[in-house]
């Protein structure tokens, strides 16, 4: 065996290095997006259950739940709330654990993404769902060991967070790896599901074990996210590169004319260093969906830690829901993100823009916001039906930005062919989302407080803002549609950002 030989050999998966044998190119496409589904499911699993607990930590006085009753409640915290959680400041307190947890989880995207470009994606992604696992278990642990140190809890957010910043960047590095540009909003807006089943997910499991004492709602979860890593480390092949597969034979990139593509060359890995950080930032169009990203997540962040919150202290139809009832509810919102993300992704292929689908989405998110807040406490339908369709324009942009934008933009063309700026590119753009991720679910701990209509007046405003920010990306593809209306080589196969702005 040659050296190069051994070389490709040592990146293949151990599970499928056991197995021997080469697959179909499809069949490794299929395996990536299962295993990075599910990779990533896990860490929105463990992600949610902070949101679905908080009510458990710090139960605020609700109409008709009586001093004498919360006197006499049981010892598993469900009604009588934790130290320090249960004080007056304890809704502060949460939403300080939350920045805690998201400003890691920025910063640590700055660094994860340059790391990734520079190492086995595979190892890297499970040494982040390991010591996700490990972290989120210790949070968990706090309820057996009876721990009320508030910097406990701090600590270990901020640990966790970094860990979970590994998740990301990996995971559309891998998936840009293996599919070509020409449906990959589809693709990859079906696949970015992920994000709310995990959500769905850690919101049932938490809130069903909620009644056994809130510790298992950190722990089971955690046992998942291990045993799906340790799937990953076995079987996830990183690249058609690591796996000696050609991926000049046309099912790979549906366009041949590739110096759009170069990310799929064979051999382009090892021609190319990694592009620094700095460099990234200056791909037309990173800045300008960066930007947009940090007000989208602001405005989805804080639903992902506070909405089951905000429905069990808000009375819908003339009565207030438990906080596992709640909990459950809050999956309408994701269940009406996977939707989003889907036609997002469907609708800036078929458009080839990019900037132009997002922009509206974030627009029609504002007038969804404020009749969520207006009619949906008036009944449990109205509720259902106008959630539903808030996390459908709330997570539809989020979703595409993070997902098809990212990889475009990773593989762009002034790049002259480099392919590896995919986990720095997805980085980037994630990490200044999440810097908003951070700030949203703070100002709402302090702001809910006194006035809930004060928060949803802030997301409003985030989500305006997102749409103006692409406004220049939008013109920019309106002119490249106009123009490919006049001629048909003016216009180009690529969105207006790829080439022009």
């Amino acid at each position: 065996m040659s050296h190069s030989q051994q070389m490709a050999n040592s990146r293949k998966p151990p599970g499928l290095r056991l197995l021997g044998g080469a697959g179909s190119l499809t069949t490794y496409q299929t395996l990536v997006l299962v295993l990075t589904f599910l990779a990533y499911t896990c860490f929105h699993m463990t992600r949610k259950i902070p949101s679905i607990v908080k009510s458990a930590l710090d139960p605020q006085t609700k109409v008709g739940f009586s001093h004498w009753g919360r006197l006499h409640a049981s010892r598993n915290a469900l009604t009588t709330g934790w130290l320090p959680f249960n004080t007056a400041d304890g809704s502060a307190l949460l939403g300080e654990i939350d920045v805690a947890f998201l400003a890691a989880y920025s910063a640590g995207m700055f660094f994860a993404g340059h790391i990734g470009d520079r190492m086995d994606l595979r190892v890297f992604l499970t040494v982040g769902m390991a010591g996700t696992a490990v972290f989120t278990t210790l949070f968990g642990a706090g309820y057996w060991l009876n721990v009320h140190s508030f910097y406990y809890f701090l600590v270990i957010q901020m640990v966790s967070g970094l860990f979970q910043s590994v998740g990301w960047p990996s995971v559309v590095a891998v998936v840009g790896n293996w599919f070509g540009k020409s449906k990959r909003g589809l693709i990859m807006g079906i696949w970015n599901a992920h994000t709310s089943v995990g959500n769905i997910a850690g919101s049932l499991l938490a809130a069903f074990l909620l009644k056994f004492g809130w510790g298992w709602s950190f722990a089971v979860p955690s046992l998942i996210m291990a045993l799906v890593g340790l799937m990953v480390y076995v079987f996830l092949p990183v690249s058609p590169e690591a796996m000696e597969i050609d991926s000049d034979g046309g099912e790979l990139n549906c366009e041949k004319d590739a110096v759009k593509e170069p990310l799929l060359e064979p051999g382009q890995e090892v021609k190319h260093s990694a592009v620094g950080f700095l460099e990234a930032w200056r791909i037309p169009g990173v800045a300008p969906f960066a930007l947009c990203l940090f007000f989208s997540k602001l405005v989805a962040y804080t639903f992902l830690y506070w909405l089951p919150f905000y429905i069990s202290h808000t009375r819908i139809g003339g009565e207030y829901l438990s906080d596992a009832t709640a909990g459950s509810l809050s999956t309408i919102f994701d269940v009406g993100g996977v939707l989003g993300g889907v036609l997002a992704g469907h609708i800036s292929d078929r458009l080839n823009a990019r900037a132009i689908t997002a922009a509206s989405f974030t627009y029609c998110a504002i007038p969804a916001l404020f009749l969520y807040r207006t009619y949906g406490s008036m009944s449990m339908a109205w509720n259902v039906s106008l959630m539903f369709v808030t996390g459908m324009f709330v997570n539809g942009p989020y979703a595409l930005i993070t997902t098809a934008v990212s990889a475009d933009l990773g593989t762009h063309s002034s790049l002259n062919g480099n392919s590896r700026a995919l986990a720095t590119v997805t980085a980037i753009i994630d990490g200044t989302g999440s810097v908003g991720a951070a700030i949203g679910p703070l100002v709402t701990g302090y702001v809910s407080s006194r006035s809930w209509s004060a928060v949803f007046t802030m997301l409003m405003a985030a989500a305006l803002l997102a749409g103006l920010l692409l406004s220049k990306l939008v013109c920019a593809e309106l002119q490249g549609k106009t123009h490919s209306s006049v001629s048909k080589d003016a216009g180009g196969e690529h969105g207006a950002y790829s080439d022009e702005v």
